[in-house]
């Protein structure tokens, strides 16, 4: 059991601070020019109800803390008894991570109801008191649903809102909309500019902004919407289509009992591991530790080294579900009962295994069992089928010692069920034509042929759904025991970080700097490390309560197949826009789901472009409805004071050092074609060098992001047709900010 010092103690003795902000002294820690939103009258009573929340955090640590210790001293039992104690020790550790990631920035706001005296206010996680009063109402719970969705039109008895903004543990402003009259006649601070459209304004990093206090009602509906089955969120860039789907995935695990039942967590599919690391903190800031993240490639152990699928023919026909049947039947062709009689002496009599016990033997495995793992269930039967022919009384152990060392036995079981290799599998599908199409006989010769390649091994992107369906299909019998290695020695690490935090946080004075950062889940994950390859894969396959997949508008039919045998309850939330598919959508969403397996789809779309300033967007809508004419762009609700400037690629170097010398905080990136050639890749790299805010991107590697400054280079070589269109436009909606064009040979 990890040793250190009590939390809930040591902020007791430090009264100055707890996570996220200080109990002596006020939360609020406004600049100089809103002194005047500081007066007495206005905060007050906040602050009054920030110190009940530190003092309650802080015991809530305590007794978790004491209740965690006395399940872990607690005598070891079988059975359900266990496996009680291990859930209860599962629950109480989330609860502790969750109750130390926040302090009181886990405070959103507050609404002001008809009929109620005291404000109630909103938070990510709930909390309450050693009484019972309810100090912080979830975020997800109905009576917290008008904090989002109310609006002045559609108050939901709400007389006042307020949302505050949290910097380091400290409200550095706040905001008040006035709903409807108070009668109470309580002060207010009324702002003409919303808690939501000034953050967004503010600068970007390289993690997704913590947007939940400013969700706004449109998104809140989609949010909170059932999950009985694939809910596709679809709109244009800067919609806040990833926002919603990871808030309605944390949403279902709190409130609908179908998915918070389910014991398999979240799983996020994103377009590229930048896009990961991008979003890695908004689940956790939520509240829901039990999320995995990851990019099909994940799926499989190949997956960390993977080309590009040269043959457009081989592309196409990869990307077909029917095609991934394939790996099925070639596994079948292995496990046909031996259709020849076999007789074994043993030494207390002969034994006779022909066609009918061969095919009884065969039966043995339950259906769906993996080929590997049935292989032993297999063997076993064969075997006791040949010693139930033995006389009675003959020694089962040695009958089935001498059975087993029979060498034709043997021999004539592995060539009817040998021990298959998944990638050698895939190799042996792609080398030879003549077997696929045995595997897949509806294939005509000249497209199996054109499947073939060379280097049986040469794994592309494209071969990602045929060796993850190889793998799921043939099993590993050694994936279990090498997974609770691995996460027994992950578990190991993390209680040893634990005890190096409380040390860090109980020597530090102020509470800010490293130590504060160190206690964030996602530096936590990182400094625990990603578990290799084949356990990372084995860990993916599920299954999940609830899966969120984003750039879905991406997703070949045969990719679509491995998702969904990792949500086989089939809650999705499927997150895409048609117009940034670069090789084309021309379905509707519903027609591309049901055909994949999908039996229900609703449709919600997004059309408020929160992000991209009107400058920019005014420049990208005709550079996609030039090649798609009636995408769904939407619409700008702010300008961004830059217009969208042209200039040669050779001030690539003065523009960075300008808008860095401005914007020091800000995030930038520079998006270059794919097939820039590494001439060009090397000159650009050379300007970046001693630059380590600003990345260099492809526009597929992009999508999903967004950065303060974009500086896009020669749009003109991203090539013609739609999937040179759709790359120049998601390259030019992730600025929010300010735009630059450089046209030109890069150089120096």
């Amino acid at each position: 059991m990890r040793q250190g010092p009590s939390p809930g103690a040591y902020w007791r003795t430090h009264p100055h601070r707890i996570p996220g902000g200080p109990l002596s002294t006020s939360p609020f820690h406004l600049p100089t020019h809103l002194a005047e939103k500081a007066g007495a009258s206005l905060v007050a009573e906040d602050e009054r109800h920030f110190a009940a929340i530190g003092a309650a955090l802080a015991s809530a640590i305590d007794s978790a803390t004491s209740r965690l210790a006395e399940v872990l001293r607690a005598e070891a039992r079988h059975g359900q008894a266990a496996l009680d104690r291990d859930l209860e020790v599962h629950r109480l550790e989330a609860r502790l991570r969750t109750l130390r990631r926040f302090g009181l920035d886990a405070c959103l706001g507050r609404i002001v109801v008809e009929g109620r005296e005291d404000p109630l206010y909103i938070g990510r996680i709930g909390l309450a008191d050693d009484d019972g009063e309810r100090l912080l109402v979830d975020w997800r719970t109905p009576a917290a649903e008008p904090f989002f969705a109310a609006t002045q039109a559609h108050p939901m008895g709400l007389r006042s809102r307020r949302r505050y903004r949290w910097t380091r543990g400290r409200i550095v402003d706040y905001w008040d909309e006035v709903l409807a009259p108070d009668e109470d006649g309580r002060e207010l601070a009324p702002d003409d500019q919303s808690a939501f459209i000034a953050s967004l304004s503010t600068d970007r990093s390289a993690r997704m902004r913590d947007v939940l206090g400013t969700i706004q009602a449109d998104q809140d509906a989609i949010i909170r919407a059932e999950s009985g089955g694939a809910l596709v969120v679809d709109g244009g860039p800067g919609t806040g289509k990833t926002v919603v789907a990871l808030h309605r995935a944390a949403y279902l695990l709190y409130a609908d009992p179908r998915v918070a039942a389910h014991r398999g967590g979240v799983l996020v599919v994103g377009p590229s591991h930048p896009y990961l690391d991008y979003v890695a903190d908004v689940l956790p800031s939520l509240g829901e530790q039990e999320v995995a993240m990851a990019v099909t490639a994940d799926f499989v152990p190949e997956g960390a080294h993977l080309g590009v699928e040269s043959s457009s023919d081989a592309a196409r026909l990869k990307s077909e579900a029917r095609l991934v049947d394939a790996v099925g039947a070639a596994v079948d062709a292995y496990e046909v009962p031996p259709d020849v009689a076999l007789v074994v002496d043993t030494q207390w009599g002969e034994a006779l295994i022909g066609p009918v016990e061969w095919a009884e033997a065969f039966a043995a495995p339950e259906p769906g069992t993996p080929h590997n793992e049935a292989r032993a269930l297999v063997w076993d039967a064969a075997l006791e089928i040949l010693a139930d022919q033995q006389p009675p009384g003959a020694p089962a152990r040695l009958v089935r010692r001498e059975l087993e060392a029979d060498e034709a036995l043997r021999r004539t079981f592995d060539r009817a069920w040998p021990l298959l290799d998944p990638a050698g599998l895939v190799a042996d599908l792609w080398t030879s034509p003549a077997y696929l199409r045995r595997a897949a006989p509806w294939l005509e010769a000249a497209e199996a042929e054109a499947l073939r390649r060379e280097d049986a091994r040469a794994w592309t992107t494209a071969d990602v759904p045929f060796l993850d369906a190889a793998r799921r299909r043939i099993g590993d019998p050694e994936a279990p025991a090498r997974i609770r290695r691995a996460r027994a020695e992950a578990e190991s690490d993390r209680e040893q970080m634990d005890l190096v935090v409380d040390q860090l946080i109980a020597a530090d004075d102020d509470g800010e700097g490293l130590v504060t950062m160190l206690r964030g889940e996602d530096v936590q994950h990182s400094l625990v490390g990603e578990l290799p390859g084949p356990e990372r894969a084995a860990l993916l396959d599920g299954p999940f309560a609830h899966v969120v997949v984003d750039e879905a508008q991406e997703l070949t039919d045969a990719e679509w197949r491995m998702l969904l045998a990792r949500g086989p309850a089939r809650s999705f939330t499927i997150v895409g826009d048609r117009a940034q598919a670069r090789h084309g959508f021309l379905e509707s969403w519903a027609e591309r789901l049901h055909r994949v397996g999908f039996a229900r789809v609703e449709l919600a779309g997004l059309t408020v472009n929160y992000r991209t300033p009107a400058e920019i967007m005014a420049e990208a809508a005709p550079v996609i409805r030039a090649a798609i004419p009636d995408a769904n762009v939407p619409t700008s609700i702010r300008s961004g004071g830059h217009p969208v400037e042209r200039r040669p690629l050779a001030e690539l170097a003065p523009i960075l050092d300008a808008w860095t010398a401005e914007h020091p905080e800000s995030s930038v990136c520079v998006i270059h074609s794919a097939s820039a050639t590494e001439r060009e890749i090397a000159t650009i790299a050379a300007v970046l060098d001693g630059r380590p805010r600003v990345r260099r991107l492809t526009p597929e590697l992009a999508k999903g992001l967004e950065f303060d400054l974009v500086v896009l280079l020669d749009p003109a070589g991203f090539g013609a047709g739609i999937e040179g269109a759709v790359d120049r436009y998601v390259s030019m909606t992730r600025a929010t900010r300010r735009l630059v064009v450089l046209d030109g040979p890069p150089t120096r």
